[in-house]
This record gives structure tokens, sequence and C-alpha cells, in this order.
């Protein structure tokens, strides 16, 4: 019984601890004190750079996508291209 409940505050203590350390919260800090501005700071760091992220994977997928029938149709030009050129060559 004593290792059971041993084993059960151990892993509440476990549990706390990470989820203490993964805290991006910001609130347990003074509003006006510099780790309070670092935390905050850091937090719209984190969004900018994602949003900006999303952005450019957004616009590639649309391009790619959008681009893909013009790509297509460049390819068979070319190939049409090589074909008449070797012709030429070839006489």
């Amino acid at each position: 019984m004593k290792k059971l409940i041993f084993l059960v505050f151990f892993i509440s203590l476990n549990l706390n601890s990470k989820a203490v350390g993964n805290n991006n919260d910001c609130k347990e800090l003074k509003k006006f004190s510099v780790d309070y501005f670092k935390c905050k700071g850091k937090l719209v760091k984190d969004k900018t750079i994602s949003a900006g992220q999303n952005i450019i994977k957004d616009t590639k997928d649309y391009q790619d996508k959008e681009w893909s029938e013009e790509k297509e149709k460049m390819k068979k030009v070319k190939e049409k291209i090589d074909k008449a050129k070797n012709k030429v060559l070839n006489k």
C-alpha cells in the first residue's frame, strides 16, 4: 500500500512539474516587470513566426495548384519544339 501511495505521489509531482515548465501563460508574473514583457514578447514573436510560415505554405500550395496546368502546357510545348528540332537536324 505504501508503494502505491508513493507511486501516485511521485507521478503527480512529475505531471505538475511538466505542466509548470511548459507554461507560457505570463499570468504569474507582475504586469510591469521585465520578465513579463520578455514573456509577452516571446509569445508575440512565436505567433508572428507561426502566422508567417502559414502564409508562405498557403501561397506555395496555391501557386502549385494554379500553375500546375501551365507547367504541363510548357512541358508539352518544349517536347514539340525538341521533336521539330530533331526533324530539322536529321534531314
